[in-house]
């Protein structure tokens, strides 16, 4: 018998900035209509990771580092599901760094959600890859998300939002899911999420966040020009926040799709096996492996 799990209080710290990524999610899937079950999300390790147990929809909890994977696994299963991979800084850029990013090149039509909170929360406030230099000793140069996956010239959705201004997060999350829900390809969102714990950044954060849009200038078209706006932000002493880039050209996901190339798209999850039905078919192959 198959049990239908429902969701569970929340365990994260009071004041969390997930809080308001949590809040922005079930936004945008009711915004869009999305029914509970055809809404897939796959969590991460730590804090944020658990964030699917708090949501009535279906979930999953992926291995350290290898949300993405499975995510791509579950789309490619059943492409008819929406579906979001949500995880921390810690899990995705250290770790999870080599499927971050290939995930770009491969282009699937799912959800990157990154809570970036510049610390490993649930290991008790280590330095992780985006880190500030000083803290926790952490002697490195932080690691800029953004900055890569504008680098990488594929057709997906990028955005950064703050979970100070979940109104512009869910916003930004109706679009990024529409886009994967019209097989436009990979949208990546990096949520700046402060653990209110071992790294309260709300005031400094809510001080330097910098909407791109709102500067002359803007045309997230142009993905050259975006990464010379968040260059010049971050010489100023701010933070980069919005959408970065909205792509003009189509991804080779939805060129296939308009050319009848996959026309059934119906993935191995939904297709018929039945003994009766398919008995020539499995004869076929049998004789053939004999």
């Amino acid at each position: 018998m198959v049990e239908n799990v429902k969701p569970i209080a929340s365990t994260w710290c009071p004041g969390c900035g997930d809080f308001g990524t949590l809040a922005s999610v079930k936004k945008a899937a009711l915004e869009l209509g999305i029914p509970n079950h055809e809404l897939v999300l796959v969590g991460g390790i730590g804090c944020s990771g658990g964030i699917h147990n708090f949501l009535d929809m279906n979930g999953l909890h992926a291995l350290h580092g290898r949300l993405l994977a499975q995510a791509v696994g579950v789309k490619l299963a059943n492409p008819k599901l929406t579906v979001i991979a949500a995880g921390g800084d810690g899990d995705g850029y250290a770790i999870g760094m080599g499927h971050f990013m290939h995930a770009f090149k491969k282009n699937a039509s799912i959800l990157y959600l990154v809570m970036n909170n510049e610390t490993y929360g649930l290991t008790k406030g280590q330095a992780s890859p985006t880190s500030q230099l000083g803290f926790e000793g952490n002697v490195e140069n932080p690691f800029d998300a953004m900055l890569t996956a504008l680098s990488i010239p594929v057709p997906n959705y990028l955005a950064r939002t703050f979970s100070g201004d979940p109104k512009h997060m869910t916003q930004v999350l109706v679009e990024a899911l529409q886009f994967n829900r019209e097989n436009k390809g990979f949208a990546f969102v990096e949520d700046l999420s402060p653990c209110v714990t071992y790294n309260d950044t709300f005031k400094e954060w809510r001080a330097k966040v910098q909407d791109l849009a709102k500067l002359p200038g803007y045309d997230p078209t142009d993905r050259a020009k975006t990464f010379q706006m968040c260059l010049d932000t971050i010489a100023q002493g701010k933070i980069p926040i919005g959408v970065m880039h909205r792509p003009k050209e189509a991804s080779a996901e939805a060129a296939a799709l308009e050319l009848k190339l996959l026309p059934d798209r119906i993935g191995p999850a939904a297709v018929d096996i039945d003994l009766g039905s398919n008995r020539a078919a499995y004869e076929k192959l049998l004789r053939a492996v004999a």
